[in-house]
C-alpha cells in the first residue's frame, strides 16, 4: 500500500499573511469607530428596553392599564404635533447615547495587591498593640483588618500615602516610647525615603498616618516682605503658619508658608542656635540671616572656621566686622559685650530721665558666630581666652539691649558649647540628616515627622520656644564668590548685598578679615562702631 505523503507547513508567503493580519486588524477599527455612535446607540436602547421592561413587571396589575393609556396619549400628542415625531426620535436617540456611554467603573474597595498589603499592616501591627487577656481583641493573628483600618489611599506604586487606624483603648497612647514603636513600624512597612506625618487622637483613639510632599528647594535668597523685627529662617509646610509671603520662584511669583523668627525688645525667644551636619545648610542659613538683619541694623560676622564664607559681606554697610581668626574674634566679641553694657546704661539713664531712648541703643546689632568650637580650640592653643565666655553678657542682657546672638555649630560638637550658650538660644533649627534623638535633645522635643534618609542641604526643622517642632527649608543663599555655585543664585546673593563703605580698603575685603575699632573710641563717640 502506498504512503501517502504528509502536509507540509507552507514557509512561504509569511510576509503576505502578516499583511493580511495587519489589513484585517485596521479594517476592523476603522468599522469599529465607524459603528461606534451606532453601538453606543444600540446599548442604549437595550438598557432602555430592559429598565421599562423592569417597571412594568414591578407594575401591579390593576395599574397596568392606566399605565398603558396614559403611554398612548403622550404618543398620540407627540404624534400630532408639529414636528413632533422628529423631535421624539432625536430625543430618544440622544437618551439612548447617553444610557449607552462607556463609564469608568467605580472602585468600591482596595484591589488585591492593597488588601494584601494592608492585611500585612495590620498582622505586623498585633504584638504592638494587642494584649493576650483581652477579650474583644481588634488586633489578632488573622482577625479582620476592615474594623481596624477605617481610611486608607495608595499611590501609583501601591504604597499607602494615607492611613487612619483605630487602636484599643488599652493601647498607652500617652506613653512616647510606645508610640515611637508604632510609628516606626509603619514607617518600615509603608516605604521608607518618604516623610510621615502621625496626628494621633488620644479622645476618639484613632492615629492618622499621612505622606507629606517634600519641601521645595527652588527658593533663593530675595527680599522679604517682613518688618524690621522678622527674619525668615524659611519654609515650612503649607498651612503650618498664620501668614503667608510672595516669593519669586524660578521667576514666577508663588505664596509661601515662611517660617518666621521675631526677635528685638518683645520677643520671647531673641537668640537662635543652628546646629546641623557638615554640608547641613547652617552657613547658608548664617548669610541669609546676615542678608536680612543688615537691612535694619549692623552685623558683627565670626567665622570660626575660616573657611572665608562670609567674605562677601566684608566692607559692606552695616558689616561692622568679618573676624576668622582667635586674635580677632576676641576683639570682636569684647567690644560686643561691652556695647551691650553701655546700650543698657545709657537707655537706663534715659528712662530715669524720663527721656526716651538714644537712636544708637535702638539700632538692632547682630552678632553671627559659626563655628565656636573650632575657634575655641585655636584660641587654646594660642594660650588665649575661650571667646564663648564673651557671649556671656550679649546671650544675658541682649534683649534688652537689642543684641540678637546666632550661634552655628556641627552636632558633633555641640558638647563644646557653653552652658550659657545652651541656656539662652531658645531657638533651635537642626539641618541635615540626624537620628531623631538627637534632633530631640537639640530641639527639646522630637519632630512631628519622620526625617527621610537623604535631606538635601538646608532641609531640617525649627522650633521657638516652646512652640511646635517646624519642617524647614532654608532659602539657597549660596557663597557669591563659589565658582560651583548657580550663576542665578550667585547673582540674587549679590544683588542682596549692601552698598560698600565710602574709604573701603580693597585688599583688606580680599583677605575677608576686619578689625573693630578699640571700644575706648566707641564709647567716647557714643556710637556703634564701623570698620
Amino acid at each position: 500500500m502506498a504512503r501517502r505523503p504528509l502536509l507540509r507547513v507552507p514557509t512561504s508567503g509569511g510576509g503576505r499573511i502578516a499583511r493580511a493580519r495587519r489589513l484585517a486588524r485596521t479594517a476592523a477599527a476603522t468599522v469599529a469607530d465607524v459603528l461606534h455612535p451606532l453601538l453606543t446607540v444600540a446599548r442604549g436602547l437595550r438598557l432602555l428596553s430592559a429598565a421599562a421592561h423592569r417597571k412594568w413587571a414591578a407594575t401591579p396589575k390593576d395599574r397596568r392599564g392606566p399605565l398603558v393609556f396614559a403611554a398612548a396619549c403622550c404618543l398620540m400628542f407627540v404624534a400630532f404635533t408639529p414636528y413632533g415625531p422628529t423631535l421624539g426620535l432625536i430625543s430618544l436617540m440622544a437618551v439612548a447615547g447617553w444610557q449607552g456611554r462607556e463609564r469608568v467603573p467605580e472602585r468600591t474597595g482596595p484591589e488585591e495587591a492593597e488588601t494584601k498589603r494592608l492585611r500585612s499592616l495590620y498582622e505586623a501591627l498585633v504584638p504592638y498593640v494587642a494584649v493576650p487577656d483581652d477579650p474583644n481583641p481588634l488586633f489578632s493573628h488573622g482577625g479582620d483588618w476592615t474594623a481596624a483600618f477605617s481610611d486608607y489611599a495608595f499611590d501609583a506604586e501601591g504604597r499607602p500615602t494615607r492611613l487612619r487606624m483605630t487602636y484599643p483603648a488599652h493601647f498607652p497612647d500617652s506613653d512616647p516610647d510606645e508610640r515611637g514603636r508604632v510609628e516606626q513600624l509603619l514607617y518600615a512597612k509603608c516605604g521608607r525615603g518618604r516623610e510621615y506625618l502621625f496626628t494621633w487622637d488620644e479622645e476618639a483613639g484613632e492615629l492618622e498616618m499621612t505622606v507629606l510632599p517634600a519641601l521645595s528647594t527652588a527658593p533663593a535668597a530675595q527680599p522679604f516682605v517682613t518688618v524690621p523685627q522678622e527674619i525668615v529662617l524659611g519654609f515650612g509646610d503649607p498651612g503650618a503658619g498664620r501668614r503667608t509671603v510672595p516669593v519669586l520662584v524660578d521667576g514666577a511669583a508663588q505664596d509661601l508658608t515662611p517660617v518666621l523668627w521675631r526677635t528685638g525688645g518683645r520677643s520671647t525667644e531673641p537668640h537662635l542656635l543652628a546646629a546641623g551636619r557638615p554640608g547641613g545648610g547652617t552657613t547658608s542659613l548664617l548669610r541669609s540671616i546676615a542678608l536680612q538683619a543688615v537691612r535694619h541694623g549692623d552685623v558683627l560676622v565670626v567665622d570660626g572656621g575660616g573657611s572665608g564664607e562670609y567674605a562677601c559681606l566684608t566692607g559692606r554697610r552695616g558689616v561692622l566686622a568679618v573676624e576668622c581668626g582667635p586674635e580677632g574674634a576676641l576683639a570682636g566679641l569684647e567690644w560686643a559685650a561691652n556695647e551691650t553694657e553701655r546700650r543698657l546704661i545709657t537707655a537706663g539713664r534715659a528712662r530715669q530721665a524720663g527721656l526716651p531712648a538714644p537712636e544708637d541703643t535702638r539700632r538692632p546689632l547682630w552678632i553671627l558666630l559659626d563655628r565656636p568650637a573650632v575657634l575655641g580650640q585655636a584660641a587654646a592653643a594660642e594660650g588665649r581666652p575661650d571667646p564663648q565666655e564673651l557671649l556671656q553678657v550679649p546671650l544675658r542682657h541682649g534683649r534688652s539691649a537689642r543684641v540678637t546672638v546666632v550661634v552655628a555649630e556641627h552636632l558633633d560638637a555641640l558638647d563644646a558649647l557653653h552652658e550659657t550658650v545652651h541656656a539662652h538660644t531658645r531657638a533651635r533649627v537642626v539641618l541635615g540628616q540626624a537620628p531623631p534623638v538627637r534632633m530631640a535633645e537639640v530641639l527639646g522635643a522630637p519632630p512631628h515627622t519622620t526625617p527621610p534618609y537623604e535631606m538635601p542641604p538646608g532641609r531640617g526643622y525649627a522650633r521657638l520656644g516652646a512652640g511646635p517642632v517646624l519642617r524647614l527649608q532654608v532659602p539657597a543663599t549660596v557663597d557669591p564668590f563659589d565658582d560651583e555655585a548657580a550663576e542665578a543664585r550667585r547673582r540674587a546673593v549679590l544683588d542682596l548685598l549692601p552698598d560698600r563703605r565710602p574709604g573701603f580698603d580693597g585688599p583688606a575685603a580680599d583677605a575677608g578679615q576686619e578689625r573693630v575699632p578699640e571700644q575706648e573710641a566707641d564709647r567716647a563717640t557714643g556710637s556703634a562702631p564701623v570698620a
